[in-house]
């Protein structure tokens, strides 16, 4: 009887897969929300010009690393808009800034962080985020000089985002507010979720299997915490495509199997930061040097904020296992199911336009 054990495990995983889903949906719901706010009432282009424009080695780096945290850019518009930033002055270290902190946390992943996760990594998260853009910036700043701009050929690739966070007009504070709403939620709910919702999918699913299927005790000897399982990690997460949001369920299976809450950060910091699209374009278009310092500075701060955040919970006295996920009770069952089948017929709609960009 194969298949009856096949039907039960994939069952199983479903059954898991939706139970993770549901505990998240009001929380993606609220996270794309204020990100359709954030575009309503700051445009790209506004920005462009304050990152672009600010002086200095280290302000710059420091309001690049600032936006990145909340800026609720898809994963087509992160690359283009950091080489805009590059051409309007900014310095290499301000854009790597703005490279690492943009694709590794934002208000929907924050939001998702809270509801599966807990308020510890949810504070946690964004602060080593900055403080990871903020020292690889300083580092590319301080090593390297700024002596040949960028080359106009980089037009035509900085204006090939298709995803529309770029399209904002310049003029956004003349239009009608009613059209402003229209444009944020559109751009927040079709084609910033769009982008993300076929890997939000993929993350929540293979939480599910992890959390249905993979053995406890398997969990507990490889990723059990110590810096072995960080480097496992670390290698696992960088050369990897995963958005911040799509991390998040990964991140909370594996910690409610017996992965430490340090090991699973290292996962959450350096996946969504790097991927091989990443790396080529940070090697092509600002160098070789800025791109080993991108890595060196990642592996660090991942392996050494994970060591920190095992040791805080080490102090509180908190057994991650047992508050992973508990935040999102204070919901009622019903809220939770009301904003699951609200969001699944969105998240169809945004995968299924872009599908057809």
């Amino acid at each position: 009887m194969d298949w009856i054990i096949i039907y039960t495990y994939i069952l199983g995983i479903l059954s898991e897969s939706w139970n993770i889903f549901e505990e998240a949906a009001p929380y993606i719901f609220l996270g794309f929300g204020v990100a359709a706010v954030i575009h309503i009432f700051i445009s790209d282009k506004k920005i462009v010009d304050y990152l672009g424009a600010s002086a200095g080695k280290y302000r710059s780096v420091f309001n690049a690393s600032l936006a990145g945290i909340p800026l609720p850019l898809c994963s087509c518009g992160v690359i283009p808009t950091a080489i805009s930033l590059k051409k309007r002055g900014a310095t290499k270290g301000a854009t790597l800034s703005f490279l690492i902190s943009t694709p590794e946390t934002g208000v929907d992943s924050i939001a998702i962080t809270y509801a599966l996760i807990d308020p510890i990594m949810t504070v946690f998260r964004p602060v080593a985020t900055f403080i990871t853009a903020l020292s690889a910036g300083i580092a590319n700043n301080i090593v390297l000089k700024d002596k040949v701009p960028l080359r106009s050929v980089l037009s035509s690739e900085s204006s090939s985002c298709t995803c529309g966070s770029c399209e904002l007009e310049n003029d956004i504070s003349e239009k009608k507010m009613s059209r402003r709403f229209i444009e944020g939620f559109k751009y927040s709910f079709i084609e910033l979720l769009g982008d993300i919702s076929k890997w939000l999918i993929l993350g929540i699913f293979f939480a599910g299997m992890i959390s249905y299927a993979v053995p406890e005790n398997w969990i507990q000897i490889y990723l059990g915490g110590g810096i072995h399982s960080m480097l496992i990690m670390l290698f696992i997460g960088i050369p990897l495509y995963i958005c911040a949001s799509a991390s998040t369920p990964l991140a909370a299976a594996l910690i409610a199997k017996g992965t430490s809450p340090g090991t699973a950060f290292v996962f959450l910091l350096a996946g969504p930061a790097t991927n091989m699209a990443t790396l080529t374009m940070v090697t092509r278009y600002l160098g070789k040097i800025t791109a080993s310092i991108y890595l060196l500075i990642i592996g660090i701060c991942s392996l050494g904020f994970g060591l920190i955040l095992d040791l805080i919970y080490f102090k509180l006295g908190i057994e991650a296992i047992a508050v992973v996920g508990k935040t999102s009770e204070i919901l009622p069952a019903e809220v939770k199911i009301f904003f699951s089948l609200l969001m699944l017929p969105i998240i169809a709609y945004g995968m299924y336009h872009e599908f057809n960009e």
